[in-house]
């Protein structure tokens, strides 16, 4: 079961709609999404690079400029430190490509998903110190490895770290520290992505380059070439797509229809993406997983490779690799997801439960926490996934709106050897003695802040509307407030008593429709749900999102099938 709650229209539409020279549609998307005055609509609408803010007001700004800036004029050899992750993974090629543009060749490090796991560890910084790095920059890692910056200083290495994740509870940097979550921070807006914060480093380095005279006889490098990179990293790592996020998707998404780096040209070739209308949508899910798949199964260095190189053939012989690994990666994801499911089904008290934690031998950690998204989306419940070897557990999770999961394991820290993450997501290792201890905890917790009725799945619906209405004029007033995503979800709609024209099944998994009201026929693709036909003859209430579908330069309205429901069936319909 589903609750669609319909959200009426605002008493204050036609206010916001004279004030800030909207159609009263746009008015009430923007109210929904929390903006309710002409100014803020201003900028939501038409977000602009000016409107970036200050990165010196970011703490440690100051000292980390000044230590990068030595280092570039004193020639010294920097590494960056990354990540295995799509985020982690852009921010190191930002940082590199920003390194070459002014001819200072910096090296990288990425840990090993299975042999090092996330963050530094002091065998990888060893082998930095071992290679003569001076300087060490490490990018959406860093915050809660004090111990192995202290022995990377000790060695004399300098280190300057860029992250986004939460602060700990000891947390006293004893180096340059830039992440937007700290208190001591003027830095207003906390939910960049590691890229972000990276790339607001790199706006302030240029800058004092620029003051130092540094681009007098040299090419100064043009930082929008780089919004690409930070807008993948951006939304594949799912911040909220607001305010200082937003305006880098935006103009980031709009440089990936033409990048500088032929990596990214590379990927969208083997995605098959539409090179004139990419979406957020495309790299949340097309070119995010393919980056991601490296790091998932093998190596992240390969992904870094694509991104950094300045040779197209090279690009073109690396993004099919990327490719064949995600196949990989999905096809080992569906073997566990399989197995899940019959314990799953085997569960006597899944109906009472608030919470799933379940472990396995063998299970491939590096899509554990696809796996327990998958199973989130579908019994919607906090997921814990664990692979069991030699005595040890290690895990991902995922939560749902209601259950901060990092917070939960917060107050379970005694059970575990290491775990981190945030509010939706988290990585944890413990000894496999303590699995049925946290799994009884945890759904301890659960029962004291869920309710049956939070476990029920929601679908926020913006508005009714008629078939009649949705002109391709009505779609463009809607997508401009794209780009969409975490924060800013894609408009969702619902129509009344639509007639099933036709039905069918495409690509074996999803359903085709032709509907009609009135006069007015129109064509909606349910994707993953083809367990629904046949509808042909009935009457369905829908909840979808409409678009604008090109097939060979003609363009109709298109709908994008959300749920539905035939028509006298209990309604799953709640007005707000």
């Amino acid at each position: 079961m589903t609750i669609w709650k319909l959200r009426p229209p605002s008493p204050h539409i036609s206010r916001l709609a004279n004030e800030s020279n909207t159609t009263p549609l746009q008015a009430q998307l923007l109210i929904n999404r929390g903006i309710t005055d002409s100014s803020s609509a201003a900028s939501f609408l038409a977000p602009k690079l000016s409107q970036l803010l200050d990165p010196m007001l970011l703490k440690d700004m100051d000292l980390a400029v000044e230590r990068i800036v030595e280092a570039i004029e004193r020639q010294e050899k920097i590494t960056v430190y990354g990540d295995y992750d799509a985020d982690g993974i852009t921010a190191t090629a930002l940082l590199l490509n920003f390194f070459s543009s002014l001819g200072i060749p910096a090296s990288f490090y990425v840990p090993n998903r299975f042999t090092e796991g996330y963050g530094l560890n002091p065998e990888a910084v060893e082998k930095i110190v071992g290679d003569g790095t001076e300087l060490m920059i490490t990018v959406d890692c860093g915050t809660s490895n004090q111990k192995e910056i202290n022995l990377a200083k000790k060695c004399g290495v300098g280190v300057v770290v860029t992250d986004h994740h939460q602060i700990p509870k000891d947390f006293e940097p004893t180096c340059p520290v830039l992440n937007p979550h700290r208190s001591d921070s003027s830095f207003f807006f906390k939910s960049l992505a590691g890229v972000g914060v990276a790339f607001f480093m790199l706006i302030a380095v240029r800058a004092a380059l620029r003051d130092k005279g540094w681009f007098e006889d040299k090419e100064e490098p043009d930082l929008k070439d780089y919004l690409d990179l930070v807008a993948l990293g951006t939304v594949a790592d799912m911040v909220p797509l607001l305010d200082q996020n937003r305006i880098l998707a935006k103009w980031g998404v709009e440089r990936m229809k033409s990048p500088s780096w032929p990596g990214i040209e590379a990927m969208k070739e083997v995605a098959a993406l539409n090179p004139s209308g990419i979406t957020p949508y495309d790299l949340a899910f097309k070119l995010a997983p393919r980056l991601n798949a490296p790091g998932r199964l093998r190596s992240a260095e390969i992904g870094i490779q694509l991104l950094t190189t300045k040779d197209p053939t090279l690009a073109r012989h690396l993004a099919p690799q990327l490719n064949s690994l995600n196949s990989e990666r999905q096809g080992i994801e569906q073997a566990i997801l399989e197995q899940i499911e019959e314990k799953i089904i085997s569960m006597e008290d899944l109906g009472e439960r608030r919470t799933l934690v379940l472990s396995g031998h063998d299970w491939h950690r590096g899509v554990l926490g696809i796996v327990a998204s998958r199973l989130v989306g579908k019994y919607h419940r906090p997921t814990l996934l664990l692979d069991v070897r030699d005595g040890m557990a290690v895990g991902s999770g995922r939560s749902i709106d209601g259950f901060n999961l990092h917070q939960a394991l917060e107050r379970l820290s005694h059970l575990f050897e290491r775990f981190g993450g945030h509010y939706h997501a988290a990585g944890f290792a413990l000894k496999v003695s303590h699995i049925e201890t946290l799994s009884n905890d945890l759904e301890d917790l659960a029962q004291e802040v869920l309710s049956k009725e939070d476990l029920i799945p929601r679908i926020e619906i913006d508005g009714s509307i008629c078939l009649s209405d949705l002109t391709q004029e009505t779609i463009r007033d809607i997508q401009s407030l794209a780009p969409f995503g975490s924060g800013n979800p894609e408009p969702v709609f619902h129509s009344q008593g639509l007639e099933v024209i036709h039905s069918r099944v495409v690509g074996e998994r999803h359903l085709k429709l032709k509907v009609g009201q009135g006069e007015h026929v129109m064509e909606a693709i349910g994707f993953g749900l083809s367990h629904r036909h046949p509808l042909q003859g009935e009457k369905i209430d829908m909840v979808f999102t409409p678009g604008i579908n090109e097939w060979r330069g003609y363009e109709k309205v298109q709908l994008k099938i959300v749920d539905l429901q035939v028509t006298g069936e209990e309604s799953k319909l709640v007005v707000l």
